[in-house]
């Protein structure tokens, strides 16, 4: 199959129902990955998608679609945002939330063009660092975050104690 033209643009309330489709794929995968992973609740794809729509004209946040041939493959949610407040000095940073391809159009660059996308508004904003938080398990994201140009900054460890399995503070 041939490359297909792929326009980006900013997302639509028409854009919801697929948003809310690669939501769930994201967040199921993620949870195939890793059983440890946040279970999705019921109704977060759609609650996902509207709360996305939403804040699309939120001057601190945007997201974007992929679309090919008029169907939306794959989105990005982004956001300026101090990650330390009042801890540290001011720095605004653009915080990559989500981005996701249909996998039958994975290795096309649309990846890259809806980080692209973010990372171009970001920079509209004054931004200077992107940042994001990708599973361990997922090395197929690492190496596309890896191939971008991202390198490890922190890593998110957990710790699971049977003592505490099933208690409720």
């Amino acid at each position: 199959m041939g490359l297909e033209a792929v326009t980006i643009r900013m997302v639509e309330l028409r854009d919801q129902e697929a948003i809310a489709r690669m939501w769930e794929a994201l967040s199921a995968y993620h949870t195939q990955l890793d059983s440890r992973m946040p279970q999705m609740a019921k109704g977060a794809p759609a609650a996902y998608a509207s709360r996305l729509v939403e804040v699309r004209s939120d001057a601190q946040t945007r997201a974007f679609v992929a679309e090919v041939r008029g169907a939306v493959v794959g989105y990005v949610l982004g956001a300026v945002v101090d990650l330390m407040p009042d801890l540290f000095e001011h720095e605004d940073v653009g915080f990559v939330a989500d981005i996701y391809v249909e996998p039958d159009h994975r290795r096309r660059g649309i990846a890259r063009q809806l980080f692209n996308a973010i990372c171009d508004w970001f920079a509209a904003q004054g931004v200077r660092h992107v940042e994001w938080q990708v599973a361990v398990a997922n090395t197929e994201a690492r190496r596309f975050w890896e191939a971008v140009g991202g390198r490890a900054l922190t890593m998110r460890m957990r710790l699971s104690r049977p003592e505490y399995e099933g208690a409720r503070p």
